[in-house]
């Protein structure tokens, strides 16, 4: 038996094998012969368990989130999952270019389905579950997406204060708005994970009154 055999090669190994090179390379860098080469195979071994770069992509941020899921008190498993996914898009930035590219992809549906089981448990039916899904992984998927941009600019603590503090200074030279001076000052200290917590808990207390 070689490496080369299809039947030798999992799915699970090409998925980690595409987490591995977006994670080192971005999505450019992801290939169907970078996978091969990886991986040491031939590419009818690929083909034997995706069809193209485009399912490849979808299955490496369906495995980033696989086991993201909360089963106790409904409002903590949707704040724990929200932080799943902001850490796991933290980790993974490519993960959030791609879960905005298909709403129908397998990762996105995991999300939704855990998002509308907590908030069936919660007690919302029909259009306000549906409502409320949608603004709350909208929030999510966006808020987490655009930190893991910013976090791009910024690979260590003392870059992401300088690039915080060259941010907050333009945008307070920008606009004099006694407003926007005051969210310039507090961009400078602000801890991004916990004003995404912050936000989740907002939808959170909304979602309270549709009952």
């Amino acid at each position: 038996m070689t490496s080369r055999r299809s039947d030798a090669l999992s799915r699970e190994r090409i998925v980690d094998a595409t987490i591995e090179i977006l994670d080192a390379a971005g999505e450019d860098g992801l290939t169907l012969r970078a996978v091969t080469a990886h991986l040491a195979t031939g590419r009818g071994a690929i083909y034997h368990h995706v069809a193209n770069k485009d399912e490849l992509l979808a299955a490496a941020a369906d495995g980033v989130l696989a086991g993201l899921a909360g089963d106790g008190d409904p409002r903590e498993s949707i704040r724990a999952l929200a932080l799943g996914i902001f850490d796991a898009i933290d980790r993974h930035p490519w993960v959030g270019a791609q879960l905005s590219r298909d709403p129908f992809q397998p990762a996105v549906r995991r999300i939704w389905t855990g998002i509308g089981a907590s908030l069936h448990r919660l007690g919302l039916t029909g259009k306000a579950r549906s409502d409320a899904g949608s603004a709350l992984v909208n929030y999510v998927l966006g808020a987490a997406a655009q930190h893991a941009s910013g976090a791009r600019q910024a690979p260590d603590d003392a870059a992401r204060r300088a690039y915080l503090d060259a941010l907050a200074a333009d945008w307070a030279e920008q606009d004099d708005d006694p407003l926007a001076r005051e969210s310039a000052a507090l961009l400078r200290e602000h801890d991004d994970r916990a004003q995404f917590l912050a936000g989740v808990d907002i939808f959170l207390a909304g979602i309270s009154s549709l009952n």
